[in-house]
């Protein structure tokens, strides 16, 4: 059988010019039309995780939301929607951040991390590491820990880590390109 990485690889579909011309964006969707593909990526994010003792895993709009529930739920953890501005229903805070192709602004419900808890944040895809950077924001503002970051897939040349270090020196990935 071939090997997580090897897998990933070989189904991820590059999509060029999107969302911006001189995008390569990395889709995933040919990941979920594979159920046992995605079963098995559940397991692999899983396994990297399991010894940690973690309250939570935060996932982040949209697509952390696919791989981070699955992945909270076979931690036995909370689940944490981190959302573009507007979109949860309850009070919030929000971090404001630069990504690759423009800025933005993210918010979670107030009470979703509280003092002492110990978060992962988990998304799809590290690429500058702007959004993820900007969720650890919102777990030390809430007075949180980043237990570790996250992610399916790496874009390794744009440096993306390197904004993550400072919250956690604890990044793992799936497959890097």
């Amino acid at each position: 059988m071939p090997s997580i990485q090897e897998e990933l690889i070989k189904t991820i579909r590059d999509v060029p010019d999107f969302p911006k011309p001189g995008i390569l964006f990395k889709d995933i969707t040919p990941i979920l039309a594979d159920a046992k593909l995605s079963v098995r990526v559940s397991e692999a994010l899983a396994e990297q995780w399991e010894a940690l003792q973690l309250t939570s895993v935060i996932g982040i709009e949209s697509r952390g939301f696919i791989f981070g529930m699955q992945l909270a739920q076979t931690l036995g953890v909370a689940f944490i929607p981190v959302r573009k501005v507007g979109k949860l229903p309850y009070k919030t805070i929000k971090h404001s951040y630069d990504l690759e192709y423009g800025s933005a602004e993210i918010e979670m419900h107030m009470d979703a991390v509280k003092p002492g808890d110990k978060v992962l944040i988990h998304d799809d895809l590290l690429a500058t590491g702007g959004t993820a950077a900007a969720a650890a924001e919102l777990v030390k503002k809430s007075g949180g820990e980043v237990g570790g970051f996250s992610f399916l897939i790496e874009l390794a040349f744009l440096k993306g880590i390197e904004k993550l270090k400072p919250y956690h020196h604890d990044v793992r990935r799936l497959v890097s390109f």
